[in-house]
């Protein structure tokens, strides 16, 4: 069942939302090699309780940290860790869920690590205007495949792949609502969008083959291929004319 909210429900996401947008602005100037994983996941701690909030994936079916650090080949759910080092031209996906007195708002990034390559650069890139061709369509009488169209012709026609064991979902007072929302044309519920929808569009892609497989850790999974992946996410609402982006 797909869950409308209401405003009091938006306002309490949307204040969740910047605190996201927050702690990816601060991860701009954090993110540099020699870091580990673990101080991105203790700096977004640390801006998380200043706000009074709480990091919802921390504890999320046993999942130990505060953030998701995908590195170069990781697709999501990495593991932040002391021992994993940044490096110069390493690309670096970080995936969070803030929670404000119930409600929540899902979004990632991937960033650069000091200089990339150029498909490094032109795969991050492509997630991102993934995202926004998919949106174009996140309207008031459109459907679900709409948006998952536009996302895969954008990313197909770059030369890159997309994902398929992870897709988009509704977000509220549960981190995983209804709907699914692939980002790939496919078989399964299609509804027409409403006004009060709470969505997380996420395109993940990768340079090669969109096969994954998850490692001993239960959490991290990476490409089978070895080809470095791009994650790229907002909570949007749909409202009466274009999409609002709470974690932007």
């Amino acid at each position: 069942m797909i869950v409308i909210k209401s405003e009091h429900e938006l306002k309490l996401m949307r204040e969740a939302g910047k605190v996201c947008a927050e702690i990816f602005k601060g991860l701009e100037d954090l993110i540099k090699p020699g870091i580990s994983t673990k101080d991105i996941d203790d700096y977004v701690e640390a801006v998380t309780k200043k706000h009074g909030m709480r990091a919802a994936e921390k504890g999320y079916c046993g999942y130990p940290a505060s953030v998701c650090t995908s590195v170069n080949d990781e697709v999501v759910h990495g593991i932040p860790s002391k021992k994993r080092k940044l490096q110069e031209g390493d690309i670096v996906s970080c995936d969070l869920v803030i929670e404000n007195k119930g409600y929540m708002a899902d979004a990632c990034r991937t960033y650069p690590v000091g200089t990339v390559d150029d498909e490094a650069k032109r795969l991050m890139e492509t997630a991102e205007k993934a995202f926004f061709e998919g949106i174009k369509y996140a309207k008031v009488g459109y459907r679900l495949r709409d948006v998952s169209k536009a996302v895969q012709k954008t990313v197909e026609d770059e030369g890159f792949g997309v994902i398929r064991d992870f897709v988009g979902h509704g977000i509220g007072t549960e981190m995983h609502e209804d709907p699914q929302i692939p980002n790939y044309v496919c078989p399964g519920p299609n509804p027409r969008l409403q006004k009060g929808m709470t969505l997380c569009i996420e395109p993940m892609i990768t340079e090669g083959d969109w096969e994954v497989e998850v490692l001993e850790d239960d959490w991290t999974a990476v490409t089978i291929d070895g080809g470095w992946a791009a994650h790229y996410e907002n909570t949007i609402v749909i409202t009466d004319g274009e999409p609002e982006i709470i974690t932007l």
